[in-house]
């Protein structure tokens, strides 16, 4: 049986992730406004869990019908073979969102789906519960989706400590692949947190899928085959790269983190990580490769002026000495990514962000 399947990236990087899904194999994919949809059974469901880098979470769109009334979406969902799908007994939660429709009332529209599905397989709902059912009631059409994934797929299941502010590793992922990179290059990040970019960077290269370390949702449903799965995740795409990527702070504890982030995600390797100042920085290779950074943005009042001269001091090492290289830079601010004197490109639209809209503004190789 084949149904439309739904993945789920921040708006603003839908095109990268259609670009994405496409390469790797993915039929019937489509651009749409908070993500892509493709094509396919339970197989391909597993499969986008596991291999696509770009996604926040997996969605199974299983139904969808018109609706005018809450009577009418009592109906309609008893009608959903859920036996098949969650199992008698099993545990769910259900989140709703209405606009510009009839029903209107979220919290009673959950409140009458998640009766028709208890009733129906004689379970209870719970908030704990990791399989979530999802229901989108826009324009009087309800479309029905499970969560395929449980935790966003951003967590990766080797991350153990992060810094303040990290980027998800889905996102910096997708800003790895706008700066063109391929994984047929070394990637240098010169504040590199917990070590995301780097660890990201050296993982497409050594071709590991990004859902290796984890769990998902889709585990707990009635139609969870584990042999096919095991099967599946056991196959074995791992090379060695004849690169290394190469990740610095200033801060002590950042570099150790990202050093046993990298450890537990098995590419320690191939990853380098030294204590150092912006100003103290220097291309760790004598072979050009990408250096992308996702430095301070200054949101408080106050705080930009006072990043100035780190992000002035940024451009001119990186402009002095790393000749050749390509530059990705994440900001929020034009005025801060100018103050580094680099020749970024035209920017794409914004990004959301941990509640802020950001960019990644890009050079082709500096002079």
């Amino acid at each position: 049986m084949s149904f439309e399947i739904f993945l789920a990236t921040a708006p603003g990087l839908e095109g990268l992730l259609y670009d994405e899904v496409r390469s790797k194999g993915f039929k019937q994919a489509k651009n749409i406004t908070g993500g892509v949809t493709i094509i396919g059974g339970w197989p391909e469901v597993w499969r986008a869990n596991l291999w696509v880098r770009g996604a926040s979470r997996v969605l199974a769109r299983i139904d969808s019908f018109k609706v005018l009334h809450l009577a009418e979406l009592n109906q309609r969902t008893r009608e959903i073979p859920w036996g098949d799908l969650l199992g008698s007994g099993t545990s769910f939660r259900v989140e709703v969102t209405c606009s510009k429709s009839r029903i209107y009332h979220s919290d009673a529209a959950a409140e009458r789906i998640e009766r028709a599905i208890a009733e129906t397989l004689k379970s209870q709902a719970s908030q704990d519960a990791e399989i979530t059912v999802m229901a989108r009631i826009h324009h009087d059409i309800c479309t029905i989706s499970i969560d395929t994934s449980g935790e966003s797929l951003h967590k990766r299941g080797f991350k153990e400590s992060v810094n303040k502010a990290p980027m998800r590793e889905n996102m910096a992922a997708l800003f790895l692949q706008q700066c063109g990179y391929k994984g047929t290059e070394s990637v240098f990040d010169p504040m590199c947190g917990s070590g995301t970019f780097v660890i990201e960077a050296a993982e497409i290269a050594m071709r590991l899928n990004p859902g290796r370390a984890r769990h998902f949702a889709f585990e707990k449903l009635a139609n969870f085959d584990l042999a096919a799965w095991e099967k599946m995740r056991s196959v074995e795409r791992q090379i060695s790269p004849d690169l290394r990527f190469y990740g610095s702070d200033r801060d002590e504890g950042a570099v150790r983190m990202s050093g046993e982030n990298a450890a537990r995600a098995g590419v320690e390797k191939f990853t380098e990580f030294q204590q150092r100042s912006i100003s103290d920085i220097v291309p760790p290779t004598s072979v050009p490769g990408l250096v992308i950074i996702n430095p301070p943005y200054g949101t408080r009042i106050g705080d930009k002026s006072k990043l100035l001269p780190l992000y002035q001091t940024l451009g001119k090492v990186l402009h002095d000495r790393f000749s050749g290289w390509r530059v990705g830079l994440i900001a929020t601010d034009t005025a801060l990514a100018k103050a580094t004197s680099l020749p970024f490109l035209p920017t794409t639209e914004p990004v959301q962000h941990g509640g802020l809209r950001v960019n990644l503004f890009r050079t082709e190789s500096l002079a």
